[in-house]
This record gives C-alpha cells, sequence and structure tokens, in this order.
C-alpha cells in the first residue's frame, strides 16, 4: 500500500491567531498538523487516534500530501500495531508541545516505512518553545488550540472498521509454516464461514463440506421452500451454527432446488436432519422439535471435541491468563554508557538514553520515539565489530526500551528481523564460550519482547526466529555454572509456554509445534531434576512445565516423553524444596497424573 503523508496548517482555521507573529514574537510558516493516509483511509491524533475519509475532516484541504513509499506489512499487522498506539496516544494524554498528532505519525511512520516524516514539522513545537513568549504562553496555547485539534469527525466521515478475513487461529488467510510452529487448525474445518449456516444446491458443494468437517463434526437440515414447519426452526438452527462457531459445519439443503442432494441421501419428508461425526454418519432424524434440535447438536458437539480431564481439575495457579515476565529495571545509564568506550558517544545512544529516561521520568506519553532504524543500524553493527566481552552494555541499553510497545511492535514489522535475528545469533553462536553478562541480558531482552503480542506472535511464527529463541533457552537452562543465567532462562521458558497455553486456551489450537514442547519440556525436566540451588528458578521451571502440560492432547507425544523421562516424579521431587512452592508441585502433579 502506498502510505501520504497529509500536512494541514492549523494557523489557517478560524481561532488560532495566537500562533501568529505578534504574539510569539517570531515569524512559524506553518502550525503543522499531520495524518498518514493508505488503504483509503486518514489515520490521526487528536481526541484519541482517529481515522476519517482522506481530506474528510475539519481542518479542510491539506496545505501539502507528501508521498511516504510503500508498505508492505500486511493490514492485520498494521492493525494490530495500530491498537497498541491508542494506549499511549489518548485523548487524555493529548499535549500540542510534547505529544501531538505530528509525534503519533512519526511514530507510526516508522513502524510502516521504517523512517519517520520531515524533521521541519515534528521540531516545530520546541521552535515555539524558543521563542520569547513560548514558554510563557505554553499553557494558553495548549488550550487555545485544543478546540481544534481535538475536535470530533463528523459521523458520515468515519469509515467502517475494517479487519482482514480471519481463519480459525485469528490470523490473516493464508499462514505459512514455520520451524517450531503449529500452523492450520485443530478442528481440520478451514477456508469456511465460521458461525454461519451454509446454504447447498449440488452435491459438489456438499461433499466440500463434509470433507472439511471430516475431523469434527456436521449437521444437514433439509427443508423445502413448502415446509411451514421447517421455518420455525430456522431462527435455532442458525443460533446453533454461531455457537459451533469452528467446531462444527451446519448445512442446509433446500430439496426444492437440490434434487440430486434428496435422491442421495432418500430424504422423504422435511424437516430431516442428519449429523456426522469424523466424517461417518452418525444420527437422522425427522421433525421441527427445537429442543431435539438443539439437544442433537449439542451432543454431537460434544462427542466431536470431548473436553480435557484437565478442565475438570481445581487449578488455582495453572488455570490463570499470566503477564509474561519482564526485565525494566533501568541500570545506571552513565556508567552503563561509559562501558561502551568511543561508541557511547553515538548519536543513537544518545536518543535511546534521553528516550529511556524521559520515559522513565514523565512516562511514555512523553517519550517520542527515536529514529528507530538509526537505532537498530547502531546495535546491528556493534554485534559485528564488538568483541563478545564488551557487547553487554548494547544489549542492556537496548533492553530498556524493548518495555516500550512502540519499539516492540517496531522491531515486529522490520525487514526479515534483522535485529533480533542478529542478537540471537551472536549469543547462540557462542557457545559455551558466551560471556556470562551477554547471555543473561539476551535472555532478559528476549522476555521484553513479549510485552507486546503482535511481537510475541511473530516469534512464534517464523522459523528465523523460532529456533534460535528455542535454542537460546535450552541452552541456558542447562548453564550448570551461573544460577541466576538458570532464572532468566526459566523466566523465559515461562513466557514461551504461558503465551503457547493461551493460545490453546482461546483458540484450542498451538503455537509451538509438538517437536518443540517436547524439546523445550525435556530440558525443563532436566533442570529441575538437577536445580537445587534458586527457588525463583524452581518456580519458572514448574510453572513452565505445568502450562505445556495443562491442556496437552492425551496421546500425543510430549505426554508420552512426560511418561518416558518419570515427569510426575521430577515434579514430586521437589515438594521439600520450600513450603512457598508445595501447591505449586501439587497442582503440576495433577496434569501429569
Amino acid at each position: 500500500m502506498d502510505v501520504e503523508l497529509y500536512v494541514y496548517d492549523l494557523s489557517q482555521v478560524q481561532g488560532s491567531k495566537i500562533m501568529s507573529q505578534g504574539f510569539l514574537g517570531t515569524h512559524i510558516d506553518a502550525v503543522y498538523h499531520t495524518a498518514l493516509v493508505f488503504g483509503g483511509i486518514e489515520y490521526f491524533f487528536g481526541a484519541g487516534v482517529q481515522q476519517t475519509y482522506p481530506g474528510a475532516t475539519h481542518h479542510g484541504r491539506p496545505m501539502e500530501i507528501i508521498s511516504l513509499g510503500r508498505t508492505d506489512l500486511p493490514l492485520e499487522i498494521i492493525l494490530e500495531y495500530l491498537d497498541s498506539l491508542k494506549e499511549i496516544y489518548t485523548m487524555e494524554s493529548y499535549d500540542l508541545f510534547t505529544h501531538n498528532c505530528n509525534n503519533f505519525t512519526n511514530d507510526f511512520a516508522m513502524f510502516l516505512l521504517g523512517k519517520g516524516i520531515p524533521d521541519h514539522i515534528t521540531s516545530l513545537p520546541q521552535t515555539v518553545l524558543n521563542t520569547p513568549f513560548g514558554q510563557m504562553l505554553k499553557p494558553q496555547l495548549d488550550n487555545a488550540m485544543r478546540g481544534i485539534t481535538q475536535a470530533p469527525v463528523a459521523p458520515a466521515a468515519v469509515p467502517s472498521q475494517r479487519r482482514p478475513a480471519s481463519n480459525l487461529n485469528g490470523a490473516a488467510d493464508g499462514p505459512s509454516s514455520a520451524n517450531g510452529v503449529q500452523v492450520g487448525h485443530a478442528n481440520g474445518i478451514s477456508g469456511l464461514r465460521i458461525g454461519q449456516v451454509h446454504h447447498v444446491t449440488t452435491l459438489k458443494k456438499l461433499d466440500t463440506l463434509l470433507t472439511s468437517a471430516k475431523n469434527s463434526c456436521a449437521v444437514i437440515f433439509f427443508t423445502s421452500a413448502t415446509c411451514p414447519p421447517c421455518k420455525l426452526v430456522y431462527p435455532a438452527y442458525d443460533e446453533l451454527a454461531a455457537e459451533a462457531g469452528d467446531k462444527a459445519v451446519l448445512i442446509k439443503v433446500d430439496l426444492s432446488d437440490a434434487y440430486e442432494i434428496g435422491s442421495r441421501y432418500q430424504v422423504r419428508a422435511t424437516p430431516t436432519f442428519m449429523s456426522f461425526l469424523k466424517g461417518e454418519k452418525e444420527n437422522e432424524w425427522v421433525g421441527a422439535s427445537e429442543g431435539q434440535l438443539r439437544g442433537n447438536v449439542r451432543m454431537l458437539l460434544q462427542m466431536a471435541h470431548p473436553p480435557h480431564p484437565h478442565t475438570n481439575l481445581r487449578l488455582r495457579t495453572l488455570q490463570r491468563r499470566y503477564k509474561s515476565v519482564t526485565y525494566s529495571k533501568i541500570p545506571p545509564l552513565e556508567k552503563l554508557i561509559t562501558k561502551m568506550g568511543p561508541r557511547g558517544s553515538d548519536p543513537a545512544v544518545t536518543a535511546l538514553k534521553d528516550f529511556i529516561c524521559t520515559r522513565e521520568t514523565s512516562g511514555a506519553s512523553d517519550a517520542p520515539l527515536p529514529s528507530l532504524p538509526a537505532v537498530t543500524a547502531f546495535i546491528i553493527h556493534s554485534l559485528e565489530t564488538t568483541p563478545p566481552d564488551s557487547l553487554f552494555p548494547f544489549i542492556d541499553l537496548f533492553r530498556c526500551v524493548l518495555v516500550d510497545q512502540r519499539v516492540s511492535g517496531y522491531l515486529s514489522g522490520e525487514p526479515s528481523f534483522s535485529t533480533i535475528r542478529t542478537i540471537f545469533s551472536k549469543t547462540n553462536s557462542l557457545g559455551e564460550q558466551c560471556p556470562y553478562s551477554l547471555r543473561i541480558v539476551t535472555l532478559q531482552l528476549a522476555c521484553n519482547l513479549f510485552t507486546s503480542n503482535m511481537l510475541a506472535n511473530q516469534l512464534f511464527q517464523h522459523a528465523e526466529l523460532c529456533t534460535p529463541l528455542l535454542q537460546l533457552v535450552t541452552s541456558s537452562l542447562l548453564d550448570t555454572t551461573h544460577p541466576p543465567v538458570r532464572v532468566a532462562a526459566a523466566s523465559l521458558a515461562f513466557n514461551v509456554s504461558a503465551f503457547n497455553h493461551l493460545r490453546r486456551l482461546d483458540e484450542k489450537d498451538e503455537l509451538l509445534s509438538e517437536s518443540a514442547q517436547v524439546e523445550l519440556i525435556a530440558s525443563l525436566l532436566e533442570t529441575l531434576s538437577n536445580e537445587n540451588e534458586s527457588k525463583d528458578c524452581v518456580r519458572g521451571l514448574l510453572t513452565a512445565i505445568g502450562l505445556l502440560a495443562y491442556g496437552a492432547p492425551r496421546e500425543g507425544e510430549l505426554v508420552k516423553l512426560c511418561t518416558a523421562l518419570g515427569a510426575r516424579e521430577t515434579v514430586s521431587a521437589k515438594k521439600t524444596f520450600s513450603d512457598d512452592l508445595k501447591d505449586l508441585v501439587a497442582e503440576v502433579e495433577q496434569v501429569l497424573a
């Protein structure tokens, strides 16, 4: 999609004369308001993040339209990043000088295109504050302009919210498989309208639908235009389709238009219902009883998708929805930068330091992003040219900025994920020779990647990220020399397991492939059996094991491996490790039973 920058001059709007030379004591070319336009929609920040048809705001016609370039990011990813920006760019956080429309378009453009908007636009607030009366008039200027900058968009100019069509995984159509990632659908139904009744008139379409449900279930409702009783259960059948969602295919066949189908199934009366389970006919009944229809369809769903035995357990810890473990503590930045030597004076380092300090003292809304392309280029160059023993301060500084969703979101759209790949590759390639400081800070940085759901999803969906991520965590778990490394590795393993656990609960699907889960839990069990020093490490290991095992397919390789390795006995051995962990040990024992 082509991305354009719409530039407006608010000094031409009635009521903004306070920004004139007479008030400020200096000439201002324009009072810039900007918006990004792509896909036929204009996005801008005022009363929160707003959208409209291009050029349809109260700001009138743009004074300039600048072509910024083209983005090939999927719309689903773009809209997910936009959602994360909405948490920072709220109506209440708007500030004419420090958190305005131009900061928003700069951040958004950086994500879409890897570059911001022109400097003369983003630097305007500081230009005003540097005038003789700028600081004095700052509150008045902000108040005077709010009626202009935060005016609502006319309802007729607001486009309907767009989201790409999704498959059962909640991802855009056409997912690709990656090493360590399970792509597809748990029930085998794909490419269908989920939660709707399918109207069929041909055998070919009917066979396609039934084939799509061969690993799940389906129902055919035979009706006809001349059947009044049939119409009585139409609403109930539609409701059942919505209720079943992606767990079943509900089909309606009007025999008035589908004689061939009626002949094959020898339907002699309407309404007739036929149900199919795992590709085989399961039941047939006749009559317009709504109660019988609802009961039979719900029983079919139970047979096709029996609840996992773990859902009947009462597990206070393992049935929670977890937040990821992150490492957000800011070290003394001056000391950290000094360790970089001459490279500590690089403009990218200065920009990172200013961003971290402003975010720490004033909050994310008052901290405009540094040039992320320049920052990531600096990090990659440092990784490629700095001796391993001296890399720690570079990675640690970068770790500090990853707690901001705008930064982690930017990395999710970075071409080839070059920054994350380079960091993982450097640490993994050093193997046992990797300096302790570099390994532990890489683990902490990897944990911070989970601050953004969008980036966390990318970690699992692309082999170039998933494979080195698993290599980092499994190799670090087996570090017998440094307990803090094992603690950080257990935290990262917890983040991976918890994210997959949530997907399993919400979507009845997996992010990690079975082989990746087997590799991870084997490392966790080995580490747990040998861990006798750190309670935090044991807690992280136990929780990660429990989350991987909870709801795992009963006949799957993970369960078989746990049985073969004596996982329950390994967990039980930690009962006496700490009184604080007894309840957690008991829960993990239950899911491994």
